[in-house]
């Protein structure tokens, strides 16, 4: 794999598309159109500086990491000379069946495709991609550049050799690659992340606590560096809206917990860190 394309420029996009090309890959950022992709840079900026700041990376190393990355809203363009194809687009199952249905008519014979969904299975995709022995779940954790874990799940169609290459592709850009042996809601992490937000969030709805005391809670009992709510903020309210929302069907908690995420932060765009505001306020 040399080519690698990333949809979507959105916060985990865009540090995958630049850990790529940090680490050699020729990437293109795709997003729907030239407006998402101007808003983005940005994003690209600011992680050159974060690489510097937290690996000691040179100023050449991210001006050469810079110079691989193109920008493209033509999904043919973005996509045609792929060997990997990573989508991290919304976390809205129509969404996200809508884009590989897309994708599937002008990528290239070759192209691997890999989803980097946190909590849909890829089984969920694969008729979709019209090509399931090709496609597999990559999932990264916010901040990969430090938070480097990489879990690789297939579905039960997806080839063994791509599965196996995925692996390969993820410990060469500086991951720790974490092969999954089955498929598993929320994977590794979410397994235990996604419950554990959750309940907080539960707490804050249900006005047993405010932000403040259920995150000096959490850290004062386990020794953590951070509470759940400044998770969230990293991780961004509106992912953390679409996890709920999509389990309101079988939870109407979650629909609550939901509602209250919109009408309380998403409506006035607070959407966590990378807006300077959520839960909390950042310079």
């Amino acid at each position: 794999m040399k080519h690698v394309t990333v949809a979507g420029s959105g916060v985990l996009g865009a540090q995958i598309a630049f850990q790529s090309a940090f680490h050699g890959y020729t990437v293109a950022v795709y997003d729907v159109n030239d407006a998402a992709l101007e808003k983005a840079r940005p994003t690209f900026v600011k992680l050159g500086e974060a690489f510097k700041k937290d690996l000691a990376a040179t100023q050449a190393q991210v001006d050469a990491a810079q110079a691989r990355l193109r920008f493209s809203s033509d999904l043919a363009d973005a996509v045609k000379d792929a060997d990997l194809l990573i989508e991290a687009v919304p976390e809205n199952a129509k969404i996200k069946t809508e884009f590989f249905e897309k994708l599937a008519k002008v990528a290239p014979a070759k192209t691997v495709f890999a989803t980097n969904s946190s909590t849909m299975l890829p089984s969920a995709f694969a008729a979709a991609t019209g090509r399931p022995e090709k496609f597999l779940a990559l999932h990264f954790a916010n901040e990969i550049w430090k938070h480097n874990t990489a879990e690789v799940m297939g579905h039960a169609g997806t080839a063994p050799e791509v599965f196996a290459a995925v692996v390969e592709f993820a410990k060469s850009i500086g991951m720790v690659a974490l092969p999954l042996h089955k498929e598993q809601p929320g994977y590794i992490v979410n397994s235990l992340l996604v419950p554990f937000l959750g309940a907080a969030l539960s707490l804050l709805v249900n006005g047993v606590a405010d932000v403040e005391t259920i995150d000096l809670t959490w850290k004062t009992a386990t020794g953590a560096p951070v509470g759940p709510f400044r998770i969230l903020d990293v991780v961004g309210l509106t992912t953390a809206y679409n996890i709920n929302l999509n389990a309101a069907a079988q939870d109407p908690a979650r629909g609550k917990i939901a509602e209250y995420l919109k009408t309380n932060y998403l409506d006035h765009g607070k959407l966590g860190v990378a807006t300077g505001e959520g839960f909390y306020k950042y310079r």
